[in-house]
């Protein structure tokens, strides 16, 4: 079931990151990390098999597994009501 979560500040600093590292695809690829990016909340990086950033969402009761383009990084960041489309992860 995939549920609507608009942008916090934490993702949005994760997001800040990954803009100001300003690489691009096939440099994300080579530098792959399934934990690159680690705050309370969140943590995930960059897959070289999906070619997107792939992160989980931690609330207080449920793990949530979401993930986006690099171009999409930028569509977020310059959006005050983005919101990201994420799935319950199995239990």
């Amino acid at each position: 079931m995939k549920m609507e979560f608009p942008l916090d500040d934490e993702l949005r600093k994760l997001l800040l990151l990954i803009q100001a590292e300003n690489k691009s695809e096939a440099e994300w690829a080579e530098i792959e990390s399934g934990d690159m990016f680690q705050t309370k909340s969140y943590c995930g990086g960059f897959d070289a098999i999906e070619m997107e950033f792939c992160f989980s969402y931690y609330s207080k009761t449920n793990e949530y597994w979401f993930q986006f383009s690099l171009d999409e990084v930028n569509d977020f960041l310059s959006s005050q009501n983005s919101k990201l489309s994420m799935r319950l992860a199995p239990k």
